[in-house]
């Protein structure tokens, strides 16, 4: 099978990411893999989508470390079309290009959408990436497992909806890594317009009701076609914990990863969201729970596995790696 890992660059990949973990299973089961950033597409006079690609080689003895430094080599560098590709993995994050890098933020949608039509395996769908890399796709699962939100540009909304839900958690529409990420106590809250106003310069805002127990932490859960993705006995989650007063459970901003019980109660919630996953395209994806409630679904380039075979010193990447070759397959 011929794969390649759609990334924001090739440069900014580091050995940790979940990304370096998918692409050492593909290259372990013997797969041709690929790294092609953003920036480095070409639509050709052919018609073809190339890219400069950068080789993903894996010899005896590697870690993560030197399989990702052989790919960034500047010397592996080659050119490859991607038509003739057996499936392309959107690994890219458009938040992060959001601010800096604008243009890119939705191009990995956009060759994605053009390798469907020339009968490329994408994943996860393009068209579905499109809804779903969103904080806005949440509401389109059952109201009951997930907290009451709004999404708005006006203070008054967001002061109103404080009023009537109480304890509110604020955020960007299009947030990642912790970033922008408010608790406002109650309506008369001081800080509310400037923190309002932060808000806005990333666009739409979500204010989302408070869950109880959010101070303990989350849970992570990794759904692979609908499920949550389990070898032999071990679920694919962990915990995480904020630190301090912050109830930013984010690792990127602090938040301590801890090992997962996983109970009845969040296979009940993985039960109910996984036919609309699975409609829309979701191969892999990472949700965060609270309590009963799903906090966020994570559809776009989904990060945590480092702390998942930390825990469970399970390769969680070459069970995906099998279900994307049955994927392809079919």
């Amino acid at each position: 099978m011929k794969i390649a890992f759609f990334v924001n660059d090739i440069a900014t990949e580091d050995s940790e990411f979940t990304t370096t973990r998918l692409a050492l299973a593909a290259a372990k089961r013997d797969h041709e893999v690929w790294y092609v950033g953003v920036g480095d597409v070409d639509y050709d006079p052919n018609e073809k989508l190339g890219a400069k690609g950068h080789r993903g080689l894996h010899k005896e003895g590697d870690d993560l470390k030197s399989f990702l430094d052989r790919a960034q080599d500047d010397e592996q560098e080659d050119s490859i079309v991607l038509d003739g590709f057996d499936a392309v993995w959107l690994r890219n994050d458009s938040i992060q290009d959001l601010q800096e890098r604008p243009w890119a933020a939705s191009m990995g949608v956009v060759f994605g959408q053009m390798l469907v039509d020339r009968g490329v395996t994408v994943v996860n769908d393009p068209v579905g990436l499109s809804r779903a890399g969103s904080k806005l796709y949440l509401q389109e699962f059952p109201p009951d497992i997930r907290p009451s939100c709004i999404v708005t540009r006006h203070l008054e909304e967001i002061r109103v909806f404080v009023e009537r839900v109480g304890r509110t958690i604020v955020k960007p529409l299009y947030g990642a890594q912790g970033r922008n990420v408010f608790v406002i106590e109650d309506e008369n809250d001081p800080n509310l317009k400037q923190i309002v106003a932060a808000i806005l310069e990333d666009g739409y805002i979500t204010a989302q009701e408070f869950v109880a127990g959010a101070e303990e932490g989350d849970l992570r859960l990794f759904l692979l076609e609908g499920d949550l993705m389990k070898v032999d006995k071990t679920y694919a989650a962990f915990k995480r914990v904020p630190r301090g007063t912050d109830v930013r459970a984010n690792i990127s901003t602090g938040g301590k990863p801890e090992d997962a019980q996983i109970s009845e109660k969040e296979l009940r919630i993985v039960e109910r969201l996984r036919d609309r996953l699975v409609q829309d395209g979701m191969f892999f994806v990472g949700i965060d729970v609270i309590g009963d409630k799903v906090v966020e679904i994570n559809a776009e380039s989904p990060g945590g596995m480092q702390s998942v075979e930390y825990f469970s010193g399970i390769d969680f990447g070459l069970t995906i790696c099998d279900a994307l070759e049955r994927r392809v397959s079919t």
